[in-house]
Parts: structure tokens; C-alpha cells; sequence
């Protein structure tokens, strides 16, 4: 009895050891695919405070709380399951379906680039002044821009975990999602709440926090329009590297090819720092073409006599329409 109590012990020991083992697979497999995703969340913090700036201070947390919502919907509630079953069954979709996301984001930056030339303010820009369909327009724009960027860290995600089994898939994908929204979000949070902490600051008694809270106050307009630009610089690098990638491994390597030459000559000029100035040069080429390649399309969606009843045609029959009184 005793030697078959201590056997069932020992069994029980073991599955213990490999149920702790298989934890730590997933939770080191998990900071793989985070660590991977790290240039995208980049990208990801710094297009998001655009939709935020000039909005009045008590909406900032309100509006990134919706987006920040939208955004884990998003991760798991849509791109998760598909992810799943297209990398389970038909995973040469994913990169078709990125490149669509990929040139989305080319087209929304291209246009904002195309308001600053024009000089035409943008809805997002005004939110302040309308109200609350204008905030609800405000956080839908988000959550779409958010909804490419985070398709591309969940597929960042998957594919450095595509050995896993298909369970441990799914945990270490939902894992990634709920750290990597909470992370970008907490960060925007800071960033757009700053100038509140800075008045606070600069009320206290010390000279010398007083002094650093209106240093931020400062200092705060100007990160914040600082970021709007980057946000917008970003979503043309990410959505130019994702078509260029994309193409690339649909055998049309042309594209990418040039991107590759740039990196590498600028790499070579100074082969001390030549990593860093490759990957520059690489950004900086896939933003170019990143440009190109949205204003290609917004050449299209606007140029061309598309059915009203599309979106994109209402938005901009929408905002060429005068305005009727209701008498």
C-alpha cells in the first residue's frame, strides 16, 4: 500500500515538473514574441497620441481608455481567432491580409501629410469644438489605425511562436496582447497627462520641483506636436515596410531589394555604427515609399467618382458639402 502510495507520489511529482516546465516554455516564449514586437509598439505609442492633441484635458483619459478598449477587442477578439485558424489552415493568407493593412496605413498617412500641404484641418484635430459625435469619430479612426498595428504584433507575435503547439499559441498570443495594450496605452496615458502632473508639480513649495513642473508645462506642447508628426511619419514606415516585406515574399523582390542596397551602402560607411545607420536608412527608405505608395491610393479614393454610399466617398462628399439650416 505504502509503495503504491509513494509511486503515485512520484507520479504526481513528475507531471507537477512537467506542467512547471511547460509554464516556463510558454512564459519564455511569450517574452520572445513581446521582445519581437517592441518596433511596432514603438510605432504604435507614437501615433496615438495624434488623436488626443487639442482635445480639452478632461477627455485625453476618456478617449485613450476608449481606444485602449477597441485595441484589446481588436487583439482578441478578432485578430487572435483569425490569426489562429489562418495559421493553422491557410497561412499563406496572413501576408496578403498584412499588405491590405499595410497600405491602409500608407493611405492614412499620406493624407494627413497631404492636410498639412493643403493646409485643410482634420476632424481629429478639431475635437474640442464639436463634441461627442466628433470624439466617437475621433476614437473609431483610432481603433482602426490601431487595428493594422496590432494585427502586425499579434503576426510578429505568432510567428516567432509558430512551433508552439496550437494551445500554447493561444495563451502566449492572448499574454502578448493584454501586455502589449496595456503597455502602449499606459505610455500614451503618461504622455498626454504630463502637463497635468507639470502644474501640479509647480505648485509645490520646493524650488526645485516647482522649477521641473513648469519646465514639463513648457515642454508638453511640444512633445505632443512632436509625436503627432511622428505618429503620422510612423504609420508610413510601418505600412511601407509591411507592403515592401509582403511583396517580397510574394516573389517580387524589387521593391525591397532597393531598400536592402540603401541599408546596406549607408551600413558600410561607417562599419563601427554601421548597424544603426543601416537601420536608419531602411526606415527612412520604407517611409519614402511608404508615402508614395499611400498617396498612390488616396489618389484614388479621391480622385476617381467612387458610389457615394462607400465610405470613403462619404467622408469626402461630407466635408465638401455645405452645410443646410433645417429651414
Amino acid at each position: 500500500m505504502s509503495a503504491g502510495l509513494a509511486a503515485l507520489l512520484d507520479d504526481v511529482a513528475v507531471l507537477a515538473k512537467m506542467a512547471a516546465a511547460s509554464v516556463d516554455d510558454v512564459a519564455a516564449a511569450t517574452g520572445r514574441a513581446s521582445m519581437k514586437a517592441v518596433g511596432v509598439v514603438v510605432d504604435d505609442t507614437a501615433v496615438t497620441p495624434r488623436y488626443v492633441h487639442g482635445v480639452g484635458p478632461q477627455r485625453e483619459l476618456p478617449i485613450i481608455g476608449k481606444i485602449a478598449k477597441g485595441s484589446l477587442r481588436n487583439k482578441l477578439l478578432i485578430i487572435l481567432p483569425i490569426a489562429m485558424i489562418l495559421s493553422q489552415w491557410l497561412p499563406w493568407l496572413l501576408t496578403p491580409i498584412l499588405m491590405i493593412g499595410g497600405t491602409y496605413l500608407c493611405y492614412e498617412g499620406a493624407e494627413k501629410i497631404w492636410e498639412w500641404i493643403s493646409g485643410h484641418s482634420t476632424a481629429e484635430e478639431n475635437a474640442d469644438e464639436v463634441g461627442p459625435d466628433q470624439e466617437k469619430a475621433v476614437v473609431s479612426s483610432a481603433v482602426r489605425t490601431d487595428f493594422i498595428l496590432s494585427a502586425e504584433i499579434m503576426v510578429i507575435a505568432l510567428n516567432e511562436v509558430a512551433d508552439e503547439a496550437f494551445l500554447a499559441r493561444a495563451v502566449i498570443l492572448i499574454v502578448v496582447g493584454i501586455l502589449i495594450t496595456a503597455l502602449v496605452y499606459g505610455v500614451v496615458a503618461a504622455i498626454v497627462k504630463m502637463d497635468d502632473i507639470g502644474l501640479a508639480l509647480a505648485k509645490r513649495e520646493t524650488t526645485a520641483v516647482a522649477a521641473i513642473g513648469r519646465g514639463l508645462v513648457r515642454a508638453m506642447p511640444v512633445v505632443l506636436s512632436t509625436l503627432s508628426i511622428v505618429g503620422v511619419i510612423a504609420m508610413c514606415w510601418v505600412g511601407g515596410h509591411i507592403v515592401l516585406v509582403g511583396a517580397d515574399e510574394l516573389g517580387l523582390p524589387y521593391p525591397y531589394d532597393v531598400v536592402h542596397h540603401i541599408e546596406e551602402w549607408f551600413g558600410g560607411l561607417i562599419p563601427a555604427i554601421g548597424g544603426v545607420i543601416g537601420w536608419i536608412a531602411n526606415t527612412l527608405a520604407s517611409a519614402v515609399f511608404g508615402v508614395i505608395w499611400g498617396g498612390l491610393v488616396l489618389l484614388i479614393v479621391h480622385a476617381l467618382p467612387w458610389p457615394e454610399k462607400l465610405p470613403w466617398a462619404k467622408e469626402k462628399h461630407g466635408a465638401d458639402e455645405p452645410q443646410h439650416s433645417a429651414d
